[in-house]
């Protein structure tokens, strides 16, 4: 059974999943979750997301909801699909341990501000609170700040190889970015600019970006 993939085609944690899933070339089905008709508060999508929202997997029967956690499911299963893993053998434990620290930096220093930044800048029904934003973008860069200190002394969040700590910013990243709210091309951040460029143009990443749909 081809691996189920509900969620949304421009939803930003059904792109961070869909990048894993095509980092690790899993075939699988997006199944449309509609917003604009409420599909993700109905009994039937609750029933398997009981958070009611995107996106959730149902792999052979197995279901995972939180993009993080499918996104770590996903690159321990099919870790022999690629050559170079993005996630730690846990039997590292240094290498874990920076991955869960790096993990952590992601969701609390990032996300935190982003993902809510996003929702009062675009989605926030009657309009945003412009003081509101602004303090969670200054945040934003004062985080931005302190990743350029931690990128000028390795080349990824969690050490020198690239994981999923870094992976998991792509989306969020991406839709400020590009409304030019944050400027992850500062020259005055040259290691995060660097960091970013790269980022940007993976080729997993590519394939999802601007819209995500099952593979041909």
């Amino acid at each position: 059974m081809v691996l189920k993939l509900y969620g949304h085609t421009h939803s930003t944690c059904t792109a961070r999943v869909a990048a894993v899933l095509t980092e690790y070339k899993v075939p699988f089905e997006l199944v449309i979750v509609d917003l604009f008709k409420g599909e993700h508060k109905s009994p039937e999508y609750l029933a398997f997301q009981p958070f009611g929202q995107l996106p959730y997997i149902n792999d052979d029967g197995l279901i995972i909801y939180e993009s993080r956690a499918i996104s770590r499911y996903i690159a321990a299963k099919y870790r022999s699909n690629v050559s170079s893993a993005w996630l730690p053998l846990p039997e590292d434990i240094a290498k874990t341990a920076k991955f869960e620290q790096a993990v952590n930096t992601e969701a609390f220093k990032f996300d935190a501000f982003a993902s809510t930044a996003a929702f009062e800048l675009f989605w926030k029904p009657g309009g945003p609170d412009a003081e509101y934003a602004k303090k969670l973008l200054e945040n934003l860069n004062a985080s931005l700040d302190a990743y350029e200190v931690i990128l000028s002394k390795q080349k990824y969040l969690a050490g020198d190889e690239l994981t999923l700590a870094d992976i998991f910013h792509l989306p969020y990243a991406n839709l400020l970015h590009n409304a030019k709210h944050i400027n992850l091309e500062d020259e005055k951040r040259p290691n995060v600019a660097r960091w970013w460029k790269e980022l940007s143009t993976l080729p997993s990443w590519l394939a999802v970006k601007d819209g995500v749909k099952s593979p041909a």
